[in-house]
């Protein structure tokens, strides 16, 4: 692997219009699916080789089938899978109101779902998937096992920094934000499975003590501290994400990520993102093209400035591991 050149990874959650909304979850639609044809042609002007991860009701649209399967024949891009723990089978109907984690499911829940994902996808696009993503980032070591038994090579739900565990969810909080084999009792250690964390590319903006990173992670009433800390100008966190970060953060990130020898620039927004009225995000044509715009200019600023190398994560896990780059199953994260 190419340690000089970082790869430019791009993977997008691909599920029903606007699952935010309790209404949409209960109503669902998949006009954004149905427009992915026109995404995938910008990412195709820039070489991009992006990781479409399907939920179990977009593959089980016969029309979304049909366009996904006509995207993985173009031979550039990745059908991974995006599990939903409130929408796929078996799940209980009061589940859409719920919307759990997944790591909130007893684990023989989670086996079975993910078998149903799986299968579902592997029946309809002929292609069994070994890239996965939990929705809310809802992952949990306990599901490595599960994972590795249906053949996924490449998790990438874990986000350093992100922490949800007031609200039943995950703490990413201390993850590395390179690439780990993941260990069988924490998310965010190394360990020795054989399936490859990739995780969010995020970070802070700027350089702190990893005892600090961690309370600011970790901080009381998370929403409110951290963005009273954002607007007084003492930390906030950047993401790879076009509907999250603006554009000085995205590339501040990147160029930090690449210049630490980092070797994934992990991009992730919503395939409902990318039309008018499918997100929280992008409510009008001027919102919308402001962030394709962003899009557009993040890929061209990695691909020519940073020299990344454009990879669907299956791609990027086998370069990583014909590296023989295994971190030691002894290092873990700060507590």
């Amino acid at each position: 692997m190419n340690a000089a050149r970082p790869f430019l990874l791009v993977g997008i959650d691909t599920e029903g219009d606007n699952q935010w909304d309790v209404a949409a979850r209960e109503r669902q639609t998949f006009e954004n699916i149905y427009a992915l044809e026109a995404l995938h042609e910008r990412f195709e002007r820039r070489g991009v080789r992006p990781t479409y991860l399907v939920t179990h009701p977009v593959v089980a649209d016969p029309r979304a089938a049909a366009l996904l399967g006509r995207l993985l024949a173009r031979g550039n891009c990745e059908i991974g899978a995006h599990h939903h723990a409130w929408e796929t089978p078996p799940c209980r109907a009061e589940d859409v109101r719920r919307h759990p984690y997944a790591m909130a499911l007893p684990i023989e829940q989670f086996d079975e779902q993910l078998g149903t994902l799986t299968e579902a996808i592997e029946y309809r696009l002929g292609a069994r998937p070994v890239s996965y993503r939990s929705g809310r980032f809802g992952f949990s070591a306990a599901h490595v096992s599960a994972l590795e038994r249906a053949g996924y090579l490449v998790e990438s739900s874990v986000a350093p920094l992100f922490y949800e565990a007031h609200k039943g969810g995950p703490d990413f909080v201390g993850a590395p934000a390179s690439p780990y084999f993941l260990a069988y009792d924490d998310a965010r250690r190394p360990g020795a499975s054989d399936v490859l964390e990739v995780p969010v590319s995020a970070g802070l903006n700027r350089r702190l003590p990893a005892w600090l990173e961690r309370l600011y992670g970790r901080a009381p009433w998370p929403y409110t501290t951290k963005r009273v800390l954002r607007k007084a100008g003492v930390a906030r966190v950047m993401w790879l994400r076009p509907s999250y970060s603006p554009l000085a953060d995205m590339k501040a990130l990147a160029r930090r990520l690449a210049g630490a020898g980092t070797p994934q620039l992990n991009l992730l927004f919503h395939s409902s993102e990318a039309i008018v009225g499918g997100s929280p995000y992008n409510r009008n044509e001027s919102e919308l093209s402001a962030f394709f715009d962003k899009l557009d200019r993040f890929l061209r600023f990695a691909i020519e400035d940073l020299q990344a190398v454009p990879a669907t994560f299956h791609e990027f896990r086998t370069q990583y591991g014909e590296s023989g780059a295994r971190p030691s199953p002894l290092a873990g994260p700060a507590a």
